[in-house]
């Protein structure tokens, strides 16, 4: 294979050059598709891959429980492979044609597990270790109490929205999308039967992700509403490109809040040994551009409502 063959089959793996970030374009996604073609020498299934990237993260967990430097950059190291694996599954699956609603979601899962980990030793390692700024007293709850308002109310909703936004501007790009809709997720696990029990409460559970997602976006439920009205499923060309010029912008602040600058400041702080900061950049930083991108969003989608409406 040449350099431009496989540049172009490189590109043929990504959903689209406009949601994909610099260091992904670089870094993740060829050493991701490195791993596919490997992957796909062994008819390796792609879920197989998001196994082991999940076991990869967990490990990475593991090691950010010790103050060790060695250990914390063995850990940040497994977490760097986990993300290329976690890039390679989704590569290979558009390279073989094995693309499932099962394989989505394992692989949005996948996600949640290392990050879950990651506070859970992170939270162990400093419970006993003094409050920053010389007070001597220990963390104790406070850390969990930090980690719980950080995760739990700041970063499922920054990196949920952040992924709902990007396939909102995949639907009006390519026409095609990834976007679960709640009601059709509801209708698919009621009627699935209780032999498939895994199946049917992982489905319950998504489907509540996919409800948060919508209630945190009225306006564009709205748009999509009046445009499913009066244009069905055709929506207008000129209208998808105007969408799409007009949504470009955020893209970058969708970017933020996915994976990549988060991992690199919590590298940098679980090697500088204050891995505490890492909630706080979540509950500053992260939620100030969240709030901003929610908003803007959502004035997008008014304003197409109103004109739509006229």
């Amino acid at each position: 294979m040449t350099r431009e063959e496989r540049r172009k089959a490189l590109e043929a793996t990504f959903k689209s050059k406009d949601t994909e970030e610099w260091l992904d374009i670089k870094f993740t996604r060829p050493v991701g598709f490195w791993w596919a073609l490997q992957f796909n020498r062994f008819n390796v299934h792609p879920n197989v891959v998001t196994v082991i990237s999940i076991v990869l993260g967990i490990f990475a967990g593991v090691c950010f429980y010790y103050e060790s430097v060695w250990r914390n950059l063995i850990g940040v190291l497994l977490l760097i492979v986990a993300d290329t694996l976690d890039s390679a599954d989704g590569q290979l699956a558009r390279m073989t044609g094995k693309r499932t609603l099962w394989g989505r979601l394992l692989d949005g899962f996948a996600g949640d597990i290392w990050f879950f980990c990651i506070y859970l030793f992170i939270g162990l390692r400093l419970t006993h270790t003094p409050m920053p700024f010389g007070s001597g007293q220990e963390w104790g709850i406070w850390i969990w109490v930090l980690m719980f308002v950080s995760g739990i109310l700041c970063h499922k909703d920054q990196a949920g929205l952040a992924d709902y936004y990007r396939n909102i501007y995949l639907l009006y790009l390519l026409n095609a999308s990834e976007l679960n809709n709640s009601r059709e997720l509801a209708a698919e696990q009621k009627n699935t039967p209780w032999s498939k029990w895994f199946w049917k409460i992982w489905l319950f559970f998504y489907q509540r992700y996919t409800i948060r997602q919508e209630r945190c976006t009225p306006q564009f439920q709205r748009m999509s509403a009046l445009m499913g009205a009066k244009y069905g499923r055709e929506v207008p060309e000129e209208l998808r490109r105007d969408l799409c010029r007009r949504m470009y912008p955020l893209l970058k602040w969708t970017n933020i809040l996915t994976f990549n600058t988060r991992a690199i400041v919590l590298y940098i702080v679980v090697l500088c040994g204050q891995p505490w900061l890492y909630f706080v950049f979540e509950l500053t930083v992260l939620e100030c551009i969240y709030l901003y991108m929610r908003y803007s969003h959502e004035r997008i989608c008014r304003e197409v409502s109103d004109s739509i409406g006229q």
